[in-house]
């Protein structure tokens, strides 16, 4: 990129390739907000004094711009700049579509 200065060019060196954003796999636990979807990651965790492992989740709030997501789906998300005040992540596509039974 050349801009002009003080009676000088200004070249700004080339910029290399942006850095990967982080992704994320997890379940769809609530799919009830029009183009949002609630995703949760589960995990397990040691803990230090008596070795025990103790079930942990994170929550994330992701934007569903066609509404393709179900409950139960298991999800890819990205992140992405802030879309409200939680959501801060995109879905990039759906992995499994869960089972639904027959609805009344």
């Amino acid at each position: 990129m050349v801009t002009e200065g003080a009676g000088q060019a200004v070249v700004s060196p080339p910029r290399g390739p942006r850095p990967m954003r982080p992704t994320r796999v997890g379940v769809v636990t609530s799919a009830a907000r029009d183009k949002t979807i609630k995703v949760t990651m589960s995990y397990l965790v040691r803990t230090r004094k008596y070795g025990k492992y103790l079930r942990r989740r994170t929550v994330l709030h992701a934007h569903d711009e066609q509404n393709q997501a179900g409950l139960g789906d298991q999800v890819e998300i990205v992140e992405c700049r802030p879309l409200s005040k939680t959501k801060h992540w995109r879905l990039v596509r759906v992995l499994e579509k869960a089972e639904r039974g027959p609805t009344r």
